[in-house]
């Protein structure tokens, strides 16, 4: 039994690592394609990588704190 569960945790931080790259990914390509047509320096790059860093961080910490539940 006890096999099962670490089975099920591992696969359940490795689906929240996942979402962080999707998240952190779209976040970073959404910063390219509004300085293409913004046509600006990397400004929105900066901007919206660190703010999707941020998000992909409080996902993370909600999702943690919801399993301790």
């Amino acid at each position: 039994m006890k096999e099962k569960k670490n089975w099920s945790s591992g696969a359940s931080y490795s689906g929240m690592a996942f979402q962080m790259g999707i998240i952190i990914a779209g976040g970073t390509y959404g910063g390219v394609k509004l300085d293409d047509w913004l046509n600006l320096s990397p400004v929105f790059v900066i901007i919206c990588a660190l703010a999707s860093i941020a998000l992909a961080m409080y996902v993370m910490i909600h999702n943690l704190s919801q399993k301790k539940k």
